[in-house]
């Protein structure tokens, strides 16, 4: 073959691959392609005052419970709303350590005991990083956030969580 024909065929190997249409995600949840998978509600999470036993802040969430859920978490989505969020519900206590990996939202972390005690808090995560995010306590539950929020609605260590589940 000639240079004309390593030309021609890379040329149509180029229109292909742009024609080539995107899988459609198994569940039909994704938002538009440019926003990443859509937020789907599973519960609400109310963030509770250790000192008043208050309400602080109520945000709806997606749930991440399995492997595999918890394993992507966050990933691929390009925006989330202010009062939305992702709680990542292990099967035990232990120490978690997460990272922003394929992750374009910069994000607070919040880690919760078995008691549903917030014992560590990781603010700002930044996007796409791949940085080691430990909770330095055993946790067993994890809400995801808008970076910010924590400081916007004064969450503390010590404030609790507490949820529901969608039937």
């Amino acid at each position: 073959m000639n240079i004309l024909h390593y030309s021609l065929i890379g040329a149509l190997l180029a229109v292909n691959a742009c024609n080539t249409k995107p899988k459609p995600a198994a569940d039909n949840t994704t938002a538009a392609a440019d926003q990443g998978p859509a937020f789907t509600k599973e519960g609400e999470l109310y963030f509770i005052s250790h000192t008043s036993n208050d309400t602080i802040s109520k945000i709806d969430i997606e749930l991440a419970t399995t492997d595999e859920e918890r394993a992507t978490g966050l990933m691929y989505r390009r925006q989330m709303d202010e009062n939305q969020g992702m709680l990542f519900i292990f099967e035990a206590e232990s120490q978690q350590s997460f990272y922003m990996k394929n992750t374009y939202i910069p994000l607070d972390l919040v880690y919760v005991n078995a008691q549903q005690e917030i014992v560590s808090v990781t603010k700002y995560a930044t996007p796409m990083s791949e940085k080691s995010l430990p909770s330095y306590k055993e946790a067993m539950y994890v809400v995801e956030v808008n970076a910010g929020y924590i400081d916007r609605h004064k969450i503390a260590f010590g404030d609790k969580i507490s949820f529901t589940r969608n039937k």
